[in-house]
């Protein structure tokens, strides 16, 4: 089943059920108003959610209309919690490489994560606003979204708990950073609204993709039109979403809602040079990535950061290329005045 919010109907849109193939979608006030109220009752919900999915797929909706991201939202636009992990420790193990710092051994066995802000994410077409100084970047990550669960949940029980599915471009303000942590409590301005997919989708949409608690398939990321990674988001994940999500329960439960991140996706690479997608590698999902294997390899980074009227999309398709989530495509602009 797939997902998605348009903006019209107030701060948390309205919900629609789209397509598969992403042409058509129709509201569903008279069983769910916002994706929201869905989570709240999945188990009552969903199963109406899917009636009106087949009808769609079939063609026999009767109240159908075209589907256009441009008109969506976030799938939740704002959410109860929004928890970005490191799956991928070849990301991290960069960031220390090119700092000349070792990883520690604990990173391999308890999860990096940070909380983000979840109070206002922006549409996967609109602009991130950010000052060029700030070193903006994008970061092309997998994403779920939980139902309720007990603190001290296993992995087990957290990735049964997995309602949805989502692409995010978790957007970083690379020269805010350094300072925000050396204060020694995480990020925070660095940090801004970060975008989703126009539509989520549920686990069982993405077929035999959808296994050990991971997508196997690779993650398609452009920059001004030109291909710039494609990483498999199930290769080099070294905790699974049922991990992730079991983390944040260990002290606290978990609402129905709240949003979980893989981290930057990033394949282990082997000749340094040939890793861009230009050289037959797999590329990258973050600018910093880039810098990082350009500061190991030649002391200092020589790609820059977005600048104004750079945009980035971000994609993922299935075994016949269709795309599933639809694509998040942001271009970067100054704020006002």
């Amino acid at each position: 089943m797939k997902l998605a919010t348009l903006k019209h109907g107030g701060r948390d849109g309205t919900l629609v059920v789209v397509s598969r193939d992403l042409t058509r979608c129709q509201t569903v006030g008279g069983i769910a108003r916002t994706l929201q109220a869905a989570l709240d009752d999945w188990d009552n919900v969903a199963p109406e959610l899917e009636l009106v999915y087949d009808m769609l797929n079939h063609g026999h909706a009767r109240h159908a209309i075209p589907f256009d991201p441009a008109h969506c939202h976030s799938p939740l636009p704002r959410a109860y919690q929004w928890a970005d992990g490191s799956a991928y420790i070849n990301h991290v193990e960069l960031v220390r490489k090119a700092r000349g710092a070792e990883l520690p051994e604990s990173f391999y066995t308890d999860p990096l994560m940070y909380q983000g802000g979840s109070d206002s994410f922006i549409g996967p077409r609109d602009k991130v606003i950010a000052d060029e100084a700030w070193g903006i970047d994008f970061e092309a990550e997998v994403a779920v979204v939980t139902g309720d669960l007990p603190m001290g949940a296993t992995p087990e029980e957290a990735a049964r708990a997995i309602r949805l599915v989502m692409l995010v471009n978790d957007v970083s303000l690379r020269n805010l950073i350094p300072n925000e942590l050396a204060k020694g409590f995480g990020f925070f301005q660095s940090k801004p609204a970060s975008a989703f997919s126009p539509v989520a989708v549920t686990p069982d949409e993405l077929g035999a993709a959808w296994r050990d608690a991971k997508v196997h398939l690779p993650l398609e990321v452009t920059l001004n039109g030109k291909p710039f990674g494609r990483p498999n988001a199930g290769v080099d994940m070294t905790f699974d979403f049922g991990q992730l999500v079991a983390h944040i329960t260990k002290t606290r439960e978990v609402a129905a809602g709240s949003i979980v991140g893989s981290g930057t996706v990033s394949n282990k690479q082997g000749n340094l040079w040939g890793s861009s997608i230009e050289h037959g590698g797999v590329g990258y999902c973050c600018l910093a990535e880039v810098r990082m294997y350009e500061t190991i390899e030649q002391g200092k980074p020589a790609t820059p950061f977005m600048r104004p009227g750079d945009t980035v999309r971000i994609e993922m398709r299935d075994a016949e290329g269709r795309s599933i989530f639809g694509a998040i495509e942001n271009t970067v602009a100054p704020p006002a005045g």
